[in-house]
């Protein structure tokens, strides 16, 4: 089942499509005009995946130095 863009993914799922995507690059019987097509949607996939790090890593928490857990 393809998801719409609308619908978020999890970063797995995301990392799962870049896998394949890289394997259908790396297949030599891959045309050329679909690896262009594979590349184009791979580095929207790769921006998503950075900004939604990106949102985690802000979440995350850091130690401070009483002790307690702040947000960064």
């Amino acid at each position: 089942m393809e998801q719409t863009e609308n619908q978020e993914k999890t970063l797995e799922e995301a990392f799962a499509e870049l896998d394949f995507m890289l394997e259908k690059l790396s297949d030599r019987d891959t045309a050329l005009e679909e690896s262009f097509q594979v590349y184009a949607e791979g580095t929207k996939l790769l921006k998503y995946c950075n900004e939604k790090l990106d949102k985690v890593e802000k979440k995350m928490l850091i130690l401070n130095e009483e002790g307690t857990l702040d947000e960064f």
